[in-house]
């Protein structure tokens, strides 16, 4: 789990925050984007801030459109090599959620030279250069500083057909709404930083991170797909929400269908949790209805950060089947989670 030399510290003692858990609160970002909208926007850029989407999708022809997005955090774990792993995988996501197929990246590196050796740096970078072999794209050059905290991710870049662009705010009332990846990304981090996750713990958790999501384009292809979003920082209720408001209609999410990785629920119970997830439910909990008696430790789940969490897709019912099949196909277990309906008032998330 950390194979660096006794004399360096580890990797997440060197940061306030890890992984997705480093996003600024939903609602502190909606303040200090403000001043950006209402500036003029080309026509060719099909997809930019309006509704807090994945990636920027931007035209270059009638069949042809780049898909452009940046994503960078700090040490989620302790062994250089899995975090590059990981950092490159979440940032790969956001292509592939665009209904995208990556073309090449560049890697972000700030590293507290002096601390950290150049050898476990370097196992950071071809930590993420593997992910990216993976994905069959190569790390063509970034940009690099010395930096207090370690903070590595990516630049990555992408093509899709102009019709297969799938944003967070085509979902429609009826629609499925299918999840790739489980939940609990977050409390297994915090687990880790209390040195309370075990190994089987440690290998969940890298197996759901580093596991791409290339099952996007093949979702974005299917006629009934109608929206598609990847659940990160915010948590699941933060990224369904985005759907919600995107599409202005509800969520209504089955509490009891999302699916668990190993062991979250128990955490989550003991208070093993982030400091995010409150901080995230603290930014959008007031348009969420939950249930009487909804337990803490599940709206802890809600809100947990996912660091390269899983799709979220929002599809007709006859399309689930199909939806489904493409996850299975790409080492994903999909499961059916909720479905959309009409809004009642303001969009809203709605939990049973």
């Amino acid at each position: 789990m950390d194979p660096r030399p006794a004399s360096e510290p580890p990797l997440t003692s060197l940061s306030h925050g890890g992984g997705c858990g480093c996003k600024i609160a939903p609602g502190v970002l909606a303040e200090m984007l403000r001043g950006t909208k209402g500036l003029p926007v080309p026509p060719e850029l099909l997809v930019g801030i309006e509704t807090a989407d994945d990636a920027a999708v931007y035209r270059l022809s009638d069949d042809l459109a780049l898909v452009a997005t940046t994503d960078f955090f700090m040490p989620v774990v302790d062994d250089p090599f899995d975090f590059g792993r990981i950092a490159a995988a979440n940032a790969l996501s956001d292509v592939y959620a665009m209904g995208g197929r990556p073309i090449l990246a560049l890697a972000l590196v700030g590293m507290p030279l002096g601390v950290l050796s150049p050898e476990t740096i370097a196992r950071v970078l071809a930590g993420g250069a593997s992910v990216c072999a993976e994905a069959g794209i190569p790390v063509a050059g970034g940009h690099s500083i010395d930096s207090v905290e370690p903070i590595y991710g990516l630049v990555a870049l992408g093509l899709v057909h102009p019709d297969r662009v799938r944003t967070n705010a085509g979902a429609r009332a009826g629609d499925a709404l299918v999840l790739g990846k489980p939940i609990g990304v977050g409390v297994l981090s915090a687990a880790l930083r209390r040195g309370r996750l075990d190994e089987a713990g440690y290998r969940a958790m890298i197996a759901t991170t580093t596991r791409l999501n290339r099952p996007g384009p093949e979702l974005a292809a299917l006629e009934g797909v109608h929206a598609i979003t990847d659940v990160t920082g915010f948590g699941l209720a933060g990224h369904a929400l985005g759907m919600a408001r995107g599409a202005g209609v509800d969520v209504l999410l089955d509490w009891g269908a999302v699916p668990l990785l190993p062991g979250v629920a128990a955490l989550a119970a003991e208070g093993v949790v982030t400091g995010a997830s409150a901080r995230n439910w603290a930014g959008y909990g007031a348009e969420a209805v939950l249930p009487d008696g909804f337990p803490d430790a599940a709206r802890a789940l809600l809100a947990d950060p996912q660091t390269s969490g899983g799709l979220l897709v929002a599809c007709a019912p006859g399309a689930v089947g199909e939806a489904l099949a493409a996850f299975a196909r790409h080492g994903h277990r999909g499961a059916v989670v909720g479905r959309v309906a009409e809004a009642q008032g303001a969009p809203r998330l709605r939990v049973a």
